[in-house]
């Protein structure tokens, strides 16, 4: 029996020496790095010879990466940035089921503040869990033989080298073929972790070309014209709503009434078929404080001036006030034009959207006898939903939940149209403080984008994913205007009346209905695409994607189901 256990014992100390040594890492780890290509594999409705291309060219570069040296352990701790790739590809699977690592997810890192991130990692344990298990043996082991000085043996060495070359000539063959068979094929965009790479460099350009904003945009002049006397007070105000979707509102036909106020206000008017040009804040937002449409973004946004520099220009008192943090994005710039700017989040608390009112009122009382514009960026509705609303819009029970898992749907839907009621109550109150005022007012409300909650097969939650949904673009958009606009421009209700039931795309509409609803003009506006105007035209449908390029909806990324439920609202896609 002694020698029965020991010949046991002996057994499973011989495989794992044998499994620990060089040879086995040097064949498994380009397997685990190519975990997530085997992944893009099934999620991505690319060429079967695309999917074929990715897996084939990439296990022979790991390999070859894996065989560089006798020193197996060194070449796999080199090979860090790849695994940290992989593992960001992973839970970029995990938590939108789809896509590659998108230039705007980098971008995503360094504009969303730490509590908001700190809010989805908490959501990301699974996903985390797996990449851990996946890369934290191969970095142990590599370490282990690096301390130790074990090597590979050169009979494999040499067979993976010519493994890998093979490799290599074969994906490079059918890329050659792919360039001739498969429409727009493009490798910088296909092939995993070159894609990755090619949009992390294009991330730091946009970053930087950003951040010289100020420079790049100081000249620009909207040689606007205000057409109404300086003497008659007027008050706007416009409120950028965040991922509210417009399937929750009341008002678009949502069977819960979370929308009780509003629905009673006289002068208002909801647009059922409004529609983002794009599904993440750092676009979507200075898409629709300028002129710049999903068209003219890429030449354009570096250049152009906010809202407020062109009401500025023309007389107004303006601010910007933001229920945000300042995070280095176009919408820092874009605030900066205002005269006053504050943003509530810069303490690092959690403030409700109702907080910025008492400061919107400040400013409309201290500038009374002139023209005034007050821009009110709201956090809105993102999560976690139930830290959103104060106790007493907690119309929807039970509404508490810190998982955000299909389990949960039912608790994060009651939250979420929490939020919409509070947001009703918020434009209620905004409603009838302008409606207080001895001159003509109006407010303009408009979601930046959506948000996905578990509402199909997909599974699929939050926003800003690479390719959008309907849920994260069909966004609701309202227009209010006083008693006294009312009597005073008949002409602009009667067309925004004219125009509830017409398709809008909120990124070409908004400013241009800003500025008609204000009786600004400028060389750099266009009319006809303001709501408020008789001779309102339709802009079409387009997305801004991922590489700043304006591409019809039907190559966005939208899938059928999305395009089955525009159709169930009455949007017709072309």
């Amino acid at each position: 029996m002694k020698d029965t256990r020991h010949s046991v014992n002996d057994d499973i100390t011989r495989w794992v020496r044998k499994a620990m040594h060089p040879d086995v890492l040097l064949w498994i780890f380009p397997l685990l790095l190519l975990v997530a290509n085997v992944a893009l594999a099934f999620t991505e409705p690319t060429h079967w010879l695309s999917k074929t291309i990715d897996i084939v060219l990439p296990y022979g570069v790991f390999l070859l990466l894996s065989a560089s040296s006798v020193k197996v352990g060194r070449s796999v701790l080199w090979c860090l940035p790849l695994m940290i790739y992989a593992a960001f590809q992973i839970v970029l699977l995990f938590l939108y089921g789809e896509s590659i690592i998108a230039i705007d997810m980098f971008l995503n890192v360094f504009t969303t503040s730490v509590s908001e991130a700190t809010e989805l990692l908490a959501n990301l344990v699974t996903a985390i869990a797996t990449v851990c298990l996946i890369y934290i043996p191969p970095i142990v082991f590599g370490i282990i033989f690096t301390v130790r000085k074990q090597r590979a043996s050169a009979r494999a060495i040499r067979v993976a080298r010519y493994t890998a070359g093979s490799a290599i000539v074969i994906g490079g063959v059918m890329m050659m073929v792919a360039a001739v068979v498969v429409p727009r094929y493009d490798p910088a965009r296909e092939v995993f972790p070159l894609n990755v790479v090619c949009n992390m460099f294009k991330a730091i350009h946009r970053a930087i070309a950003t951040a010289d904003y100020p420079q790049t945009s100081a000249n620009f002049d909207y040689r606007a014209t205000a057409t109404r006397p300086d003497s008659l007070p007027e008050v706007y105000v416009l409120v950028v709503g965040e991922t509210s979707r417009a399937d929750n509102w009341q008002l678009g036909g949502y069977e819960r009434p979370t929308n009780p106020r509003l629905s009673q206000v006289e002068g208002l008017v909801f647009y059922k078929k409004a529609v983002s040009e794009s599904n993440t804040t750092h676009k979507a937002v200075p898409l629709l404080l300028s002129p710049v449409s999903a068209a003219t973004f890429a030449d354009s946004i570096y250049t152009t001036r906010c809202i407020t520099d062109i009401f500025g220009k023309v007389g107004y008192n303006t601010a910007f006030l933001s229920n945000q943090q300042h995070n280095r994005s176009f919408i820092d710039h874009f605030s900066w034009q205002a005269d006053t700017t504050i943003f509530l989040c810069d303490d690092g608390q959690i403030h409700y959207d109702d907080e910025l009112l008492p400061r919107a009122y400040s400013f409309i009382k201290r500038h009374s006898t002139g023209k005034i514009l007050v821009v009110l960026h709201t956090y809105g509705s993102h999560f976690k939903y139930s830290e959103r609303y104060r106790d007493k819009y907690a119309k929807f029970t039970p509404d508490r939940t810190d998982a955000a898992e299909l389990r949960n749907r039912d608790k994060l839907i009651n939250a979420y149209d929490n939020t919409i009621v509070s947001i009703d109550a918020m434009l209620a109150d905004i409603v009838e403080h302008l409606s207080a005022l001895d001159c003509p007012a109006a407010m303009v409300y408009v979601s930046d984008h959506g948000e996905d909650i578990f509402d199909d097969e997909r599974e699929r939650f939050l926003h800003s994913s690479p390719t959008p949904t309907y849920y994260q673009i069909h966004v609701p958009m309202l227009i209010w205007m006083s008693p006294a606009y009312r009597a005073g421009y008949p002409s602009h209700y009667a067309a925004a009346v004219a125009h509830r039931d017409c398709d809008v795309a909120t990124s070409e509409s908004l400013f241009e209905t800003m500025l008609s609803i204000a009786g600004i003009t400028s060389p750099r506006a266009c009319p006809s695409l303001a709501l408020t105007d008789s001779s309102y035209t339709f802009a079409g449908r387009y997305y801004l994607n991922d590489y700043n390029e304006r591409v019809p909806l039907r190559r966005s990324g939208l899938r059928q189901s999305d395009f089955d439920t525009f159709k169930a609202h009455g949007i017709a896609i072309q």
